[in-house]
């Protein structure tokens, strides 16, 4: 079960904003299970009201995809240190970016464990330049992080990441921070995403903090990892304090890592001031890996995870499934496991059987499959669709289409938008507005799960 319990997570964190998925699903641990329940852990009673409230028909619907059907879950407080860590940031009204003040601790630090950031996020255990697999298609991105990190860059410290979603982006940006702790070259390592930073600064306005925020990224910051960079897309307050944030620490010599899925140029509603200090560094890129860097990552994570998978196997999930390093774990995971709980052997027989519907559904999802699947649910055309009216019977069909091409598309918006003939800003409102129907539960969130299992199943 705990093997289930992770794919779970995995699949869930596909489908939910990266936001949502760090603040809601990651905290979640499995603590008890038999064959038809399952007792989960929570920090808090709101965050399990939260779960309930929003995210327990995703579960159950994860978990039934798997095979496990008819499954009762439950919700407990957890006695561990972390939920007691959360309640009290919840009790001085601090808002979860914002770093905890705790008392020192004579306690020495375990090796093994996640490095905890004075941001207040964690390193993942295994996103170290060791723990890497590199290839032709991330090989200067590698070597460049590597030697920032080592300080053998000459003439700038910062450096811009560019990549989409699933190849590596925050591995390496993370391997820049581990490596600088591990090695005592400095503690003051602040790792966070442009929305991050956007809310600590909103609470810092609120609650008359913003000297102290201030402080702490201009002055009390040796190396700053920002991930997300697109985010900030028409936050004209936060562009204006990123960019006095960056000359500050630019002056200083600091080092400074972004990431993105677009060039700063390609990011809407993005101020000059702030584009000429994003792109003022190194720029690099990590492209999809080639067949034999997808064998390397896949027998990397094979010896991770203890499987023992034959080198034909491997080879034909290398070769099946060639988009994204998230899409070969979750291959790998489903092929073993099958494998491992029907007692089947692992050959290429099985493996064909696991990622038939894998492979199917994603060499048909598209931008223009999706358009063409909700116009033909909808009774409306292609050229209604794309047109600039503002009937409720257009612009809702409209609207969850941009969502579905956002959910199961690596389109970045713009070109989404650009499908349907909106600008960038249209698109995120579109996506903005789905998402708030789907809390509400009303007619709209079950017509979008009727289409998101259409496209699942591959039948577009």
């Amino acid at each position: 079960m705990e093997s289930f319990w992770e794919e779970v997570k995995c699949q869930i964190k596909k489908t939910l904003p990266d936001h949502s998925y760090r603040m809601w699903i990651d905290p979640v641990e499995l603590i008890e299970h038999d064959h038809h329940h399952v007792k989960l852990s929570s920090p808090n009673a709101y965050f399990i009201k939260r779960l309930k409230d929003n995210y327990l028909p995703i579960f159950q619907e994860e978990f039934s995809k798997l095979g496990v059907n008819d499954i009762n879950i439950e919700f407990k407080v957890s006695s561990k240190k972390r939920s007691a860590s959360v309640g009290k940031n919840k009790k001085q009204g601090a808002y979860p970016a914002v770093p905890l003040i705790l008392k020192k601790s004579k306690q020495m630090h375990l090796p093994g464990l996640n490095v905890r950031f004075n941001s207040g996020r964690m390193f993942k255990k295994g996103f170290t330049f060791d723990d890497f697999v590199v290839g032709g298609n991330s090989n200067f991105a590698y070597s460049a992080l590597l030697s920032l990190a080592q300080g053998k860059i000459k003439g700038s410290n910062i450096l811009y990441l560019l990549a989409k979603t699933g190849l590596g982006k925050s591995h390496l940006s993370q391997a820049v921070g581990h490596h600088i702790i591990t090695n005592s070259l400095s503690k003051r390592v602040y790792y966070v995403t442009a929305e991050d930073f956007t809310n600590e600064m909103i609470f810092s306005l609120k609650n008359k903090t913003i000297e102290r925020f201030k402080e702490k990224y201009r002055t009390k910051c040796d190396v700053l990892i920002l991930e997300d960079v697109h985010f900030l897309s028409g936050k004209s307050a936060t562009q204006k304090e990123l960019a006095i944030t960056l000359d500050y620490l630019l002056e200083a010599d600091k080092k400074i890592i972004f990431s993105g899925c677009e060039l700063p140029d390609d990011i809407p509603k993005l101020n000059d001031q702030l584009k000429s200090r994003l792109t003022l560094g190194l720029v690099t890129q990590i492209d999809a890996p080639d067949y034999a860097t997808r064998v390397r990552i896949l027998k990397r994570k094979s010896k991770i995870f203890g499987y023992e998978i034959p080198n034909q196997v491997t080879e034909y999930i290398a070769q099946e499934l060639c988009d994204d390093v998230r899409q070969l774990e979750s291959g790998l995971f489903s092929v073993a496991a099958k494998g491992q709980l029907m007692g089947y052997n692992i050959d290429v027989e099985l493996a064909k059987s696991v990622l038939t519907n894998i492979t199917k559904a994603k060499k048909r999802i598209t931008v223009e499959s999706i358009k063409k699947m909700v116009c033909k649910e909808f009774s409306i055309s292609q050229m209604e669709i794309v047109s600039a009216s503002r009937k409720q019977r257009i612009v809702k069909p409209r609207q969850m289409a941009i969502f579905l091409s956002r959910k199961y598309t690596d389109q970045p918006i713009k070109k989404i938008g650009n499908s349907f003939n909106k600008y960038h800003a249209t698109a995120i409102y579109a996506i903005n507005a789905i998402e708030r129907e789907l809390k509400q539960k009303s007619v709209l969130f079950e017509q979008v799960n009727y289409l998101s299992k259409k496209i699942e199943t591959g039948k577009l």
